[in-house]
Formats: C-alpha cells, structure tokens, sequence
C-alpha cells in the first residue's frame, strides 16, 4: 500500500517532481523556485519515517519481542533493493516480494532437509540471491545524476 502512495506521489503530484527534479539537477530546481535543501532533508526525514515504521514493525507483529540481531543485514539488502528497482517503487514492491519468497523458502528448505546441510546455508540463501540481483541489475540502473553530489547554492 505504501508503495503505491509513494508511487502516486512521486509520479503524479508536484512534491514529486520537486523531488525528482532535485534529484536530477538542484541548480535547475532552484532556478523554479524549489529550495533543494529544503527538499533533500524532507525526502531523508520521510524515508527515516518509514524505515522506523519498518523497525517498529518487525519488534511488534512479525517477532513480538525485541532482540539486538533482529534486523539480520535487512538495512543492506534495502539498500540493494534501491538499485535493483532502479528508483522505481512499484519494481522495490517486486523485489521485496521476491526477496520475503526466497526467505521464507529457505525456512521450507531447512525443514525439508535438515541433517543433510547446515543450517547458514540455507540463511545464506536470500542474501547470495539478492547480491546476485543487484549484480545483475546494477549495471542498467539508471541513477539520478545529483546522487551523493553536495549542493551548494549558487555554484555550478
């Protein structure tokens, strides 16, 4: 649901295309009235929003308890799930569907044949295929060119 919304608002509605235009160019978002520092801290402070309610969530319904190792690399695979969908929310509601089935399959597979192998490869499993993903995806994303760039008014 959240990433339709997302979708929507990035895609349809002028935050949207103050965030993209800023992502791509802030001189030029600066030069229509857009103030891309303004802009940049509201994107990080809304993704931090929701990466928070990520982790509220997994310490309230999926595990219900809190433990120190819970995330287990999560952040990571985020972080390749970006450049795998290529900055496109409805291809990272794809790869986190894969991602969840690859992880749930390894618990079906620990289960199926237990004995015959160790357990850390089956926990293995979902991280390897995402790296591999991300191998494979990383060299047609397209990145947004003002990515990791610092923006200082006025300079070009």
């Amino acid at each position: 649901m959240i990433a339709l919304l997302m979708a929507y608002i990035i895609f349809r509605t002028p935050v949207g295309l103050a965030i993209r235009m800023t992502g791509e160019n802030p001189h030029a978002a600066e030069a229509q009235g857009v103030n891309p520092m303004k802009v940049r801290y509201g994107a990080v402070i809304a993704g931090s929003a929701l990466m928070g309610m990520g982790g509220a969530f997994l310490t309230l319904s999926a595990f219900n308890s809190f433990f120190p190792t819970m995330v287990q690399g999560r952040g990571w695979i985020c972080i390749a799930l970006v450049v795998f969908a290529s900055w496109r929310p409805g291809r990272a509601l794809f790869g986190a569907l894969l991602f969840a089935f690859f992880d749930a399959f390894q618990l079906r597979l620990q289960t199926a044949l237990s004995g015959l192998l160790p357990y850390q490869l089956f926990l293995m499993t979902p991280y390897i295929l995402s790296i591999a993903a991300l191998a494979v995806m990383a060299r047609r994303a397209r990145v947004p060119q003002a990515l990791m760039q610092p923006y200082r008014r006025g300079e070009r």
